[in-house]
Formats: C-alpha cells, sequence, structure tokens
C-alpha cells in the first residue's frame, strides 16, 4: 500500500526515513522498495493557450552523422516512429559515405618506408520532415536531440 508522510518544518528538514531531505512542498509516496518524490506542482497541469499563429515549415532536414551503421539504422528507426507517432510526414534517404584516409609513420623517429594507414568512415542518414508547424517542429526535434546516442550528431537545417 501507498503511506503519506508529512514532514514537520518546525523541527528537523530531514524524514526519519533512511535521512532523505524533504521540502514541506513535497509529497513522500512509497511503493514497497521504490521511493519517489512527486512535486504537488505536477498534480496540475499547465497548458497556455495564445492567440498568436504558429510558424509553418514547409520542409525541415535532419542530418544525422556516425560511424556506426548499426546505432545509425537503429536511431534512424526510433526517428521515423516519434515522427509517426506525431503525425508528421517524413522520408529518409541515405547520402554516400564519407571516407577520410590517412598515413602515418610506424616508428617515430626514423624508417620512412615503414608506414600504416587509417581510415575514418563517416555514415550519414537525411531524414526530411514535410509540413508541419513550430511547436511539433520544436517537440519532435527536442525529443530525438535527447536520445541521440553516443558517437552521433545532428545538424538541422
Amino acid at each position: 500500500g501507498s503511506r503519506n508522510f508529512s514532514v514537520n518544518p518546525s523541527k528537523s528538514s530531514t524524514a526519519r526515513n533512511g535521512g532523505f531531505l524533504l521540502t514541506t512542498s513535497m509529497k513522500w509516496v512509497q511503493f514497497s522498495n521504490l521511493h519517489v518524490d512527486i512535486p504537488k506542482d505536477l498534480t496540475k497541469p499547465k497548458i497556455t493557450i495564445s492567440d498568436e499563429p504558429d510558424t509553418l515549415y514547409k520542409r525541415l532536414s535532419v542530418l544525422v552523422k556516425g560511424h556506426d551503421k548499426a546505432v545509425l539504422d537503429s536511431y534512424e528507426y526510433f526517428a521515423v516512429l516519434a515522427a509517426k507517432e506525431l503525425g508528421i510526414s517524413i522520408k529518409v534517404h541515405e547520402p554516400p559515405r564519407k571516407i577520410e584516409r590517412f598515413t602515418l609513420l610506424k616508428s617515430v623517429h626514423i624508417f620512412k618506408k615503414h608506414r600504416v594507414q587509417y581510415e575514418m568512415r563517416t555514415l550519414y542518414r537525411c531524414l526530411e520532415l514535410e509540413h508541419l508547424t513550430g511547436s511539433t517542429a520544436d517537440v519532435y526535434l527536442e525529443y530525438i536531440q535527447r536520445n541521440l546516442p553516443e558517437g552521433v550528431a545532428m545538424e538541422v537545417t
């Protein structure tokens, strides 16, 4: 069951249960071993309505770059799924990869004949979003940017 613990501000600001610091604006909810602090502000949803017209975008292009094909494929799947949930029409195309090669000497000082070659392969995905409002674009771009995996970069134009 759930029990509510209230903290008396005149005594100590630390609750007896586990010594967690609780403010008077927090509600303590306990579910077996899971402890969650819920601010009272979250219980009332805040919706702002404005009379200003929303910006409309004809096309928004998101270029995603990375070195690992599997990570890029997974992120593309995630981005397309998120766009479909928000009702955004999306097209994905794959620009050709860029390979940057460079040659270095194996030895630090001598042996000019002995060299080693390295290459960096950069893969791209281009997500074309069409006919969306400014608020939808803000929500979508923030969502996919927050969930950007390690080693992946994103450019929005």
